[in-house]
């Protein structure tokens, strides 16, 4: 009893090793005719093309001041202290996007301040 037992649990081991390599073989053999589909068709540059014009895209003094809730009258002084306000809160409980968000509104008005005292 124990033999067939030891014979069956051998079997079925088998049978998960060859399944999961015929498995990982043909999901390899996808992912390489996806590649190369992709390739012919120019979507893998149609999708790099995309994803530089978003991370190029920079937000405008209009949404920067929404960010950190300031207006166009607000002093540099107190956007610096709303900045490091927003900067700490999110920096303990927020999220890495809306602190980043918090520092490319910064940015972004630095550059109008800038000007303005030019």
């Amino acid at each position: 009893m124990v033999t067939f037992f030891l014979q069956a649990s051998r079997i079925i081991a088998q049978f998960i090793v060859m399944g999961s390599g015929i498995l990982g073989r043909a999901f390899f053999q996808a992912y390489r005719q996806a590649i190369a589909n992709a390739s012919k068709t120019g979507v893998a540059q149609e999708a790099m093309q995309n994803a530089v014009r978003k991370a190029g895209k920079a937000i405008n003094a209009q949404e920067a001041r929404q960010i950190l809730g300031v207006t166009e009258q607000t002093s540099w002084e107190e956007i610096l202290l709303k900045y490091d306000k927003l900067f700490e809160n999110n920096a303990k409980a927020g999220s890495f996007y809306l602190q980043s968000k918090v520092v490319r509104a910064k940015e972004c008005l630095e550059v109008v301040y800038r000007t303005k005292a030019n």
